[in-house]
């Protein structure tokens, strides 16, 4: 399908290194000795490695990572800001960035005196950007604010103004930068409702955002960058699921903290408490089944039984917990356990599963430790339709009926 499609843009192993100072050098003489000695006085980061791939025409594609992964320096590589080291970028078609608050922008200038600066930047006319403005401050909804100092806008406000400028731009290309982090509940419909409607356009966007539910809504494609390289390029639901467990751990740390602590204080009576996975870590379509065993071993002649939880680490409370009085272990030695349930009707969340060995008092012996706690990523059912994807971000998958009254 994709040999039939036209490029947009299309990178072919790009790679880009910055030169950090290690130290100062302020005089003739120390750069002549350190010349001599062979001391360079700065090392060398390399952001990007042998990048490749393409965005066709009519992508709404998505570049996720995380915060150092190298996304940024890339997309200002696409918008021609930085030159790549190594590698080629070729792009059909004008285009227009958003990706960084100020740029383009003269704070000593009115709101209204940035709009023309700005469209003059971006190869519009006066003539052209006349006909633009009114549609740019209306969307911005900044018309009492435009003819004051842009450095007396809030950051909130400029973002609006510089995202309104960038989106009437009627380019063939447009590049966005986390523009869904900013602006109230209004601003934020206004922005859904262009994406929605660029989209069904088929209008060629390459959005840069942490949001994994923007993913799956708006991007037909998207690719994670990781260290520098493409770690995955796909589905918007592989690369969200990818993305959401590489992250998992630090974004659940503060979850995990308290089985740690007990972990750290745990008694003699049990020990080697160990959690294994044997369903997939990634739960996808009409597939909702958990299945993990413990082992363990008891030191002293007690009778002992298993409770668990998987934890929603995004909204850290419980979404399933059981355990095995029904079924208490005695005496001591190695003792192992099997269990499996289903999370039917349950939407995209991100698991973190915990378990604990108590006695027939319901006291904790042992939990597992924090790096043997499973990560489970329940993604989306991608056999819903359209409007049941859309109403995917709450806990429960929608199951309700509408009827006209």
């Amino acid at each position: 399908d994709y040999l039939m499609k036209e490029t947009a843009v299309s990178i072919k192993n790009v790679s880009k290194a910055f030169k950090l100072p290690t130290e100062s050098t302020n005089s003739l003489k120390r750069l002549v000795i350190n010349t001599v000695k062979g001391i360079k006085g700065y090392k060398e980061q390399q952001v990007l490695k042998d990048i490749s791939f393409d965005v066709y025409k009519g992508d709404f594609f998505g570049v996720v990572g995380r915060n150092g992964s190298g996304k940024s320096t890339l997309l200002k590589i696409i918008s021609q800001i930085y030159w790549p080291e190594n590698g080629t970028v070729e792009i059909d078609g004008r285009l227009v960035s958003f990706i960084e608050l100020g740029v383009g922008f003269n704070p000593e200038l009115t709101g209204r005196e940035n709009v023309y600066l700005n469209g003059a930047m971006l190869g519009f006319s006066e003539k052209e950007i006349d006909g633009m403005y009114e549609d740019i401050v209306s969307f911005a909804e900044l018309s009492e604010f435009m003819n004051q100092k842009l450095k007396n806008y809030s950051s909130g406000m400029q973002v609006r103004l510089a995202f309104s400028v960038a989106i009437q731009a009627k380019s063939d290309i447009l590049v966005l930068d986390e523009v869904l982090a900013v602006g109230d509940e209004a601003f934020q419909r206004k922005c859904n409702d262009y994406f929605m409607q660029a989209r069904a356009e088929k209008k060629t966007i390459i959005l840069v955002t942490h949001s994994m539910e923007a993913v799956r809504k708006y991007c037909n494609r998207a690719v994670m960058i990781d260290k520098g390289k493409v770690k995955v390029l796909g589905t918007p639901d592989e690369v969200a699921n990818q993305y959401s467990l590489d992250n998992v751990v630090q974004a659940g740390a503060e979850v995990l903290d308290a089985a740690k602590n007990e972990s750290d204080r745990q008694l003699s009576s049990v020990e080697n408490v160990n959690v294994r996975l044997l369903s997939s870590e990634i739960l996808t379509g009409e597939n909702r089944t958990v299945d993990f065993e413990v082992s363990y071993d008891v030191m002293q002649d007690i009778t002992t039984y298993l409770a668990f939880s998987l934890t929603d680490i995004d909204r850290s409370f419980w979404m399933y917990n059981d355990n095995s009085q029904e079924q208490m272990l005695k005496r001591t030695g190695h003792k192992t356990m099997r269990y499996r349930c289903e999370l039917k009707g349950i939407n995209s969340c991100k698991l973190a599963l915990t378990v604990s060995v108590r006695d027939d008092a319901q006291r904790p012996l042992a939990f597992n430790r924090p790096d043997n706690s499973p990560v489970i990523i329940v993604s989306p059912d991608e056999t819903l339709n359209s409007s049941r994807r859309d109403a995917a971000s709450g806990v429960l998958t929608a199951n309700g009926i509408w009827e006209v009254g």
